[in-house]
Parts: C-alpha cells; sequence; structure tokens
C-alpha cells in the first residue's frame, strides 16, 4: 500500500510561481514512476508530467512543457511539481500518483495510487 499526500497549493497571480510537494510512505519514490495530474472543473484529469524510477528521467505534457519542473528528494520520499509562469488555465486541483510498473506511462488508468488533490487557483 502506498499513501500519497499532496501540499502546497493555494491562489497566485497569472505570471506566479507555486511548489506543490507529493510526500510518499509505505513505498519509496524512487522505486515507482511518479506522476503529476490536474483536474479542472466540468473536465477529465489531465495528464501534466511524470519523473521515472530510474534516473529520474521526466517527461511533461505540451502544454506545460518549459514551465514546470518535476524533481525528487528519495532521502524525504517526496516529489515537487515546480509551477512556474501560471496562467489561469492552469486552475485546477492537482494530484500526484504511483505507478508501481516500471515502463512509464501517461495515462491516468495506468496509475496505482493517488494522493487526495491539492487545488490551484491561478487569478488573471
Amino acid at each position: 500500500q502506498v499513501q500519497l499526500v499532496e501540499s502546497g497549493g493555494g491562489l497566485v497571480q497569472a505570471g506566479g510561481s507555486l511548489r506543490l510537494s507529493c510526500a510518499a510512505s509505505g513505498r519509496t519514490v524512487g522505486s515507482a514512476n511518479m506522476g503529476w495530474f490536474r483536474q479542472a472543473p466540468g473536465q477529465e484529469r489531465e495528464f501534466v508530467g511524470v519523473i521515472s524510477w530510474s534516473r529520474g528521467y521526466t517527461y511533461y505534457a505540451d502544454s506545460v512543457k518549459g514551465r514546470f519542473t518535476i524533481s525528487r528528494d528519495n532521502a524525504k520520499n517526496t516529489v515537487y511539481l515546480q509551477m512556474n509562469s501560471l496562467k489561469a488555465e492552469d486552475t485546477a486541483v492537482y494530484y500526484c500518483a504511483a505507478r508501481l510498473n516500471r515502463v512509464v506511462a501517461t495515462a491516468t488508468s495506468a496509475y496505482d495510487y493517488w494522493g487526495q488533490g491539492t487545488q490551484v487557483t491561478v487569478s488573471s
């Protein structure tokens, strides 16, 4: 069993930055593919990015590429999502998720464990 707890969400003006954290327990973040997803009101949950279990390779959705960065701290068993140059369309509930399969994936159905989500609101 893996427990994931997100934090760091809040209200920020357009152009600003936020850093989300995802603290894991039950399994080390270095042994799973760790993804970030988001869901805006009335929309489906969408892929934001992922950091691979091996060597920490990262992959991002086109909509956030160049603005968002995923990193992990194995000693703290925590994954981060640094969000810069935020836009109003980034407003959503952000979720972290863990995929135990060693193959990196972007589909929500591919992930085994999910956090409860943290709200990010970007005002324009």
